[in-house]
């Protein structure tokens, strides 16, 4: 039996609302498939964590996306029921796990971002973002600091563990640049006070991750190239094999409870 995609009328609030909330839910997909598989027992747990850290931030914004929609979708139908073009999570966060420093750099970047940016979402003017803001905060200073002791250790560590913590920085620099990206919807937003403007953050994001990366003997790359798309729903292939996991149980088995 199939299921029909929902549909999403994308006012400015709901697509930011779902931006956010997609990064993390993807994010928090990818660290999860680490459950059961990560070179020890305490890293097993401690992604794990953060997943489900992540998966948290996500409900709470999907559900104040359907707050904000008014209509009869929900955290779950956003979730689940959305086809792959509808997802507007930045392309980093769905790139695959790699090896363990691919998966580290990768969340050492985003986190780097997102402590900064909720951080200073918290003075968002919309009482219930600077609500999100201020908890999704608190995970995100833990989740910056765990992934970046995890850089220096494999920067500064074994010949091999170099080598991969710099291929890993060297293949996705060039997704870091969409996080500072803003559209005309979101302009609006920041215009209002809702949203913060994230490029006045990269020079401060720029300066935490040079200095774990110079800590840690890597480089970062001087390409200044970077790749756009999934803020307006354009992803890269993995995405959709990733949402054919993530959805599978909502497509088989459609409207049943637990």
């Amino acid at each position: 039996m199939s299921i029909a995609n929902i549909q999403v009328p994308e006012t400015p609030l709901v697509l930011y609302a779902l931006r956010r909330a997609d990064d993390a839910l993807i994010l928090g997909h990818r660290l999860s498939e680490w459950c059961g598989h990560a070179p020890m027992l305490e890293e097993d747990m401690a992604l794990s964590n953060i997943a489900l850290d992540l998966i948290g931030q996500a409900r709470e914004l999907y559900s104040y996306a359907a707050k904000a929609e008014g209509k009869d979708n929900d955290e779950d139908k956003f979730a689940y029921l959305r086809d792959v073009r509808q997802y507007r999570n930045l392309l980093l966060v769905e790139q695959p796990n790699g090896d363990f420093a691919q998966t580290l750099v990768r969340q050492f970047f985003y986190s780097a971002f997102a402590d900064l940016y909720w951080r200073a979402m918290m003075a968002s003017r919309d009482a219930t973002l600077a609500a999100i803001a201020a908890k999704s905060e608190k995970e995100s200073a833990y989740h910056l600091r765990h992934s970046a002791e995890w850089i220096i250790r494999l920067g500064d560590g074994t010949d091999e563990s170099h080598a991969r913590a710099q291929a890993a920085i060297d293949h996705l620099w060039a997704f870091t640049g969409e996080m500072f990206a803003v559209d005309d919807s979101e302009r609006g937003l920041i215009d209002a006070g809702v949203a913060i403007d994230p490029a006045g953050l990269r020079d401060r994001w720029l300066k935490t991750v040079t200095g774990i990366i110079n800590e840690a003997t890597l480089a970062l790359p001087q390409n200044d190239w970077m790749q756009q798309g999934g803020r307006s729903g354009r992803h890269s292939e993995h995405l959709g094999h990733l949402l054919s996991e993530l959805q599978s149980m909502q497509r088989t088995f459609p409207g049943l409870t637990w």
